[in-house]
């Protein structure tokens, strides 16, 4: 018997229509559906009038799930994979799944779609020949200042998703650590009935202040500052904690630990001092 086929198959965002035709024939037509949630992808299927049987599989099952998963596609069955909304393995659970098939030998098999974060960027009237997907920020705004500070002197457009109850808190790190002059677009409910646009700079008070409600894709131009010095300085290869205590080790001292390391990045002291000392 040879081994089944594991399908990777994107779902709507948000619009049910949002699909192809080529991806109801594969979930109509494999053994089993892997899926976030079975509630929600049980609205699509009855939608489209889909028998498959589904199967949990998120993030807090997922390596759980492979043993299962892999077995039955040895045994010979096909399985696709959807997410709650979207393409599985960006921002959703898949990447598990996908690496232990390839050990396996299994057949992977994607079948194109919606994904948000692409919907947002060809909207935003920004610069799309280069970007920079990054993702959900850490929770923690010390992680968050931390990775954003890396990212500075990227001269792509990057695109974030952020939930709305974070997203205030998110802003302003990214105020504190980029130009505020940067252009930025909040899509909010993507293909949605309330879908709408935000376009203004970063740092504007329309941005800062915005109370969305649903899920958001943040899009935010490259930046046009210089990454010379960046490049010149191995240190700022390091992290900015590590950037630090390089001088603390040195006999340095506090401040002037800081103040050092703001130069070096090119950031404001304050800016420094919040991503060492405060969560």
């Amino acid at each position: 018997m040879s081994d089944g086929q594991l399908y990777l198959v994107a779902t709507p965002i948000g619009n049910l229509e949002d699909i192809s035709f080529r991806a109801l024939r594969i979930l109509k037509e494999v053994n089993l559906i892997a899926c976030e949630d079975t509630r929600r992808t049980k609205q699509l299927c009855n939608y489209y009038d889909i028998k498959t049987p589904l199967l949990s599989y998120h993030e807090h099952n997922e390596r759980d799930r492979v043993d299962l998963l892999i077995s039955k596609l040895v045994d010979g069955e096909n399985i696709a994979v959807v997410s709650d909304a979207g393409t599985p393995a960006i921002s959703d659970p898949g990447t598990v799944i996908v690496k232990a098939a390839i050990t396996n030998g299994i057949k992977i098999i994607p079948i194109p779609g919606p994904t948000a974060f692409t919907s947002a960027l060809i909207a935003s009237g920004l610069n799309t020949e280069g970007f920079f997907f990054a993702g959900f920020l850490p929770r923690k705004s010390k992680l968050r200042q931390e990775l954003l500070s890396k990212l500075k002197y990227n001269e792509y457009t990057t695109i974030f998703y952020v939930s709305p109850h974070r997203y205030n808190d998110v802003i302003k790190d990214i105020v504190k650590c980029w130009d505020k002059q940067r252009d930025a677009v909040v899509a909010r409910e993507l293909t949605k009935v309330y879908e709408t646009f935000l376009r203004d700079k970063i740092g504007s008070e329309a941005v800062l202040n915005y109370r969305p409600k649903g899920e958001i894709c943040l899009v935010v131009s490259g930046s046009l500052e210089s990454k010379t010095d960046i490049e010149q300085n191995p240190l700022n290869n390091l992290t900015v904690l590590d950037h630090y205590e390089s001088y603390i080790n040195r006999g340095m001292e506090r401040k002037q630990a800081i103040k050092q390391v703001a130069k070096d990045r090119a950031l404001k002291r304050s800016e420094v001092y919040d991503i060492l000392f405060k969560n």
